[in-house]
């Protein structure tokens, strides 16, 4: 039977990265383990194939040989040349995360060459997780900064033991049950596989006296408090990084890190548009037909003037400089306000003003049939 096309057999397209190679292989060497699939001789055809492909699209020679000249670039390249199952085990040296619990079966079925390494965890700390902080501020908070005191709880050293997890006196001793190779086999038939050790899950060493305090865990709960500063400017959905405020790493390990997500409260006049902030202004019809100036409030609480030009329409927009939002980290740059006018017309009137605008209608000539304003104009 003619060979398949080896993105073909592994289901990628050619301008595929290594990593996506790499995820669909993995899928499909699982799925077509011999271990899986004893004694059926289709599927292990089908995990010769994808070997086959993967040894030569992971390897960046081998990938370009196939690229240019097909099967004939990679001939003698390959371990498929012949008949009953090769040896693939050079695909296995610098992925052998790949696999996962199945490693021990290509340790067997290659006769064991490869030494695994250790899973044990005496030698080497772990770095602690990483907590997330949901904090809620008012929005001219996030306009000008503050600092807001936070309280959480984290995972510490435990003071009684020190993070060994192990009552004072007394210490680890190799396991038991894998000798302290942090795994045990499971043989069925030919193969056989690695699986974590069930005694001391994986790290080769039990604890003979757990600490009382912290359970054998090495690590305790605590409340903390800390003060957060928000720096002027932040916006909705933004985070903010403290370093070493996380989870205190087991076996003392580092701390992870703390991220506070900053959530800003919606004003009730103003919005916020990047660093330019937007609120609307009503005005009178006399303002709006004569013109002046009205005083609006901003966001440093003060009121700036603003000249409003004779015969200004509703809806139009004004723009004060440098009264917006101050960009973050910096002392002085700032963005635009933006003034929508809004023109009320008078819901109560005396007889003396119904008088007044009866006359100004005439005088200005209304028009009681207009026609329909372009919408060109009415986006502008």
């Amino acid at each position: 039977m003619a060979k398949r096309d080896y993105y073909e057999v592994l289901g990628v397209p050619r301008g595929a990265s290594k990593e996506e190679i790499k995820k669909a292989y993995r899928k499909l060497a699982i799925k077509y383990h011999p271990d899986k699939n004893p004694g059926d001789k289709e599927a292990e055809e089908k995990f010769k194939e994808a070997t086959e492909a993967y040894e030569v699209l992971a390897d960046d020679k081998k990938r370009q040989a196939y690229d240019q000249f097909g099967f004939a670039g990679v001939e003698g390249m390959t371990g498929g040349g012949g008949g009953g199952f090769q040896d693939y085990s050079s695909v296995f040296r610098d992925f052998e995360d790949i696999f996962g619990d199945f490693t021990g079966f290509f340790d067997s079925f290659f006769g064991g060459g490869r030494r695994r390494r250790s899973t044990s965890t005496r030698s080497s700390a772990t770095r602690g997780a990483d907590l997330r902080y949901d904090l809620e501020i008012p929005f001219l908070d996030a306009v000008f900064g503050t600092q807001v005191e936070i309280s959480f709880t984290r995972n510490e050293t435990c003071p009684s033991c020190h993070g060994t997890g192990a009552e004072s006196g007394s210490g680890r001793k190799i396991c038991p049950t894998c000798g302290g190779t942090g795994q045990v086999r499971r043989s069925s038939g030919f193969f056989s596989i690695a699986t974590t050790c069930p005694t001391c899950n994986g790290e080769g060493e039990i604890i003979e006296n757990p600490c009382r305090m912290c359970g054998g865990t090495g690590l305790v709960r605590k409340k903390k408090k800390l003060k957060v500063k928000i720096p002027a400017g932040i916006e909705n959905g933004k985070r903010i990084s403290i370093p070493g405020q996380g989870d205190s790493g087991p076996n003392g390990g580092p701390a992870g890190d703390l991220y506070v997500y900053i959530h800003v409260k919606p004003h009730e006049y103003f919005e916020r548009d990047g660093y330019d902030v937007y609120c609307a202004i009503p005005i009178s019809i006399t303002q709006a037909t004569l013109g002046g100036e009205i005083f609006v409030p901003t966001l440093d609480g003060k009121r700036a003037r603003v000249k409003i030009p004779p015969g200004i329409q509703n809806g139009k927009m004004l723009r004060l400089k440098n009264e917006g939002i101050p960009y973050l980290h910096s002392n002085s740059r700032r963005g635009d306000m933006y003034i929508k006018l809004v023109i009320q017309t008078p819901t109560k009137l005396s007889s003396r003003a119904r008088e007044l605008l009866k006359e100004f209608s005439q005088l200005v000539g209304e028009n009681n049939s207009p026609n329909p304003i372009k919408l060109s104009e009415l986006r502008h």
